[in-house]
């Protein structure tokens, strides 16, 4: 197998965290939690719905930042929350690790192998990891049968979201920027690769959600304090809505999607977007 188990962890009676090690991304340490269902048996198969984190954070957020726990323990679903790399990006990069390739095909043959994954299977993300959402769907067109995008980048070959992606991942992230897709126009064919707009035609038949703030501006889920400069990525994001969803129109797929005024780039609104997007999930999954 692509991937190595080096570790395993029994964090409750339902959390487990596994240290990995994966040829797809040079063989770079990483965390899976993986959450099962009440009553897990490896006698049946179980759906898996994927979750993706963000830039700069890890597979614990999702356990740290919802109640994803409470959500899926009576739905009979497998939940599966790898590690993205501090900058991964989610796609296979044109000089380095191949993070679609790791999370689309060797995260489900470890948890077929491991824990009984079965073919059905469904993605949500937020921030960058709902662009990894979007972009493991449309390149492997029928892989998912829903993918949720909560405050992601939808397309990343606009001047804006290039420049600032780049950006982000160059100082934020600290690594290569352009050793991910390349130079933007030089390297055309790979950012076309990597760009969810571009592979649009490949979710169809895909349920899909997207979720989004307008403004960026506090809203109802903020806490009292200062502005913080960070979520100017929520506008950022907003950009690249509107010319996918004119493009899902385009091509007949339908999609939901929930755009909303005000709310920061952040989790607590996350959370109560995978609360909206969850009845939609778990009927993709057929779960009870």
């Amino acid at each position: 197998m692509s991937i190595k188990v080096l570790n395993e962890e029994k964090l409750n009676s339902r959390l487990w965290r596994l240290t990995v090690r994966a040829e797809a991304v040079a063989g770079t340490d990483l965390a899976v939690h993986v959450l099962l269902p009440e009553g897990w048996s490896a006698r049946r198969e179980w759906p898996l719905l994927t979750l993706h984190h963000g830039g700069l954070d890890d597979s614990s957020s999702w356990i740290r930042h919802t109640d994803v726990e409470a959500l899926s323990r009576d739905r009979g679903v497998l939940v599966a929350m790898p590690d993205g790399g501090r900058a991964g990006g989610y796609a296979d990069w044109r000089r380095g690790p191949r993070w679609q390739t790791f999370h689309v095909h060797h995260l489900h043959a470890l948890m077929r192998e491991r824990y009984g994954a079965g073919p059905v299977r469904a993605v949500a993300g937020v921030s960058g990891g709902g662009y990894g959402a979007l972009l493991g769907a449309a390149a492997n067109p029928g892989t998912f049968r829903y993918a949720a995008a909560l405050s992601a980048p939808c397309t990343i070959r606009r001047a804006l979201s290039s420049v600032t992606l780049l950006a982000a991942t160059g100082i934020a992230g600290r690594v290569n920027p352009f050793a991910m897709w390349g130079v933007p126009v030089v390297h055309g064919e790979h950012w076309q690769a990597a760009d969810p707009l571009h592979l649009a035609a490949g979710l169809r038949g895909t349920g899909l959600f997207l979720s989004c703030g307008l403004t960026g501006r506090p809203g109802p889920l903020d806490p009292p304090g200062p502005w913080s400069a960070a979520n100017l990525a929520e506008p950022v994001v907003r950009s690249t809505v509107g010319p996918f969803l004119r493009r899902l129109r385009a091509l007949g797929i339908p999609v939901t999607a929930h755009l909303y005024r005000d709310g920061t780039h952040s989790w607590p609104y996350w959370r109560r977007e995978l609360h909206r997007a969850w009845p939609a999930l778990m009927r993709a999954l057929q779960a009870p």
